[in-house]
């Protein structure tokens, strides 16, 4: 072999082994089936819907419960375990209101519990033990990887697995345990995020959905013309801003703005007040959610008609 490269090697592995053994993992991954792949495009601020998105995985998730579940859960059931792995935190706290005693409450985790261990093999089914532990709450590995790969061949440790899930409960980490095996379940079933275009625009919430991006397992984004536009408003161009400022008037998402980028508008809206009136084509689009009193509206208007 070419001295270049045994150096090159060298920097990483100390002795021939770990390189031969290397080779082994690298050759054998490459004959794993390809993982999910998940396309999303023209978010545009929705953080609320991308997150809804993200977590049921457009509809894997509910599948591969369905392929495990169908012939032991009602559909109810199935609706219910789903929404466990979308939203756990929620779940879990409308379920403790639901149960009369703390031991159905606690049965009920045992429960669950099993039901995730029992899916998360068969969504782990196009990865290594590997690449399986990383995906898996820090804190929980030990635990869950004894009840993943648990074996009870000779009936030896039936005593061993209920203890461990009785300490679980006794100690008061149930619900992190069930927390951090459904977020495990939401990764595994999307192995990478492909976001094309469009993170930003009209909606509310644009630097939500960036921060959702930035702590996500495995993505790439291409940048839509809207997002090109917030990047050149970064890098200085004072014609980006003011477009940005225009469209944000134009959808009443002017609090991004100063509430989250810091950005004062105060000199704007005194100028705006100062030299423009009401005008119907520049009122801003309201919201549903979010109603505007009339002086508020104006308000927007005029800064509307001020910046474009």
């Amino acid at each position: 072999m070419n001295k270049k490269y045994l150096d090159l090697l060298a920097e990483k592995f100390d002795r021939e082994e770990k390189v031969v053994t290397e080779i082994i993992n690298l050759e054998a991954i490459l004959n794993l089936p390809k993982g999910t792949e998940h396309f999303v495009s023209d978010l545009h601020g929705e953080y609320h819907a991308f997150q809804h998105v993200l977590r049921n995985g457009s509809g894997k998730v509910k599948e591969k419960i369905m392929d495990i579940f169908k012939d032991s859960l009602t559909h109810q059931e199935i609706d219910d375990f789903a929404t466990l792995v979308y939203y756990p935190e929620d779940k879990l706290k409308l379920m403790k209101n639901k149960f009369s005693s703390k031991e159905e409450l606690h049965q009920w985790y045992k429960q669950v519990i099993c039901d995730m261990i029992t899916l998360i093999p068969y969504a782990s089914s196009k990865y290594t033990r590997s690449k399986l532990r990383k995906a898996l709450p820090e804190q929980f590995v030990y635990v869950i990887e004894e009840l993943l790969y648990k074996s009870d061949k000779y009936s030896n440790k039936k005593s061993y697995y209920k203890q461990i899930l009785e300490q679980i409960i006794t100690l008061g980490q149930s619900e992190k345990l069930i927390a951090g095996l459904a977020y495990t379940i939401q990764q595994l079933i999307v192995d990478h995020l492909h976001v094309v275009g469009d993170i930003y625009d009209r909606g509310p919430d644009p630097d939500k959905i960036m921060d959702t991006l930035i702590n996500y397992h495995s993505l790439d984004i291409q940048w839509g013309n809207h997002d090109v536009l917030w990047l050149g408003a970064f890098a200085g161009s004072k014609v980006c801003l003011a477009n940005i400022i225009r469209i944000c008037a134009r959808y009443d998402n002017l609090d991004i703005i100063e509430d989250v980028y810091g950005i004062n508008l105060r000199p704007l809206m005194t100028l705006a007040d100062k030299y423009y009136d009401d005008n119907p084509a520049f009122r801003p689009k309201q919201h549903a959610d979010k109603p505007l009193s009339k002086d508020e509206a104006l308000q927007i208007t005029k800064i509307h008609q001020a910046i474009a």
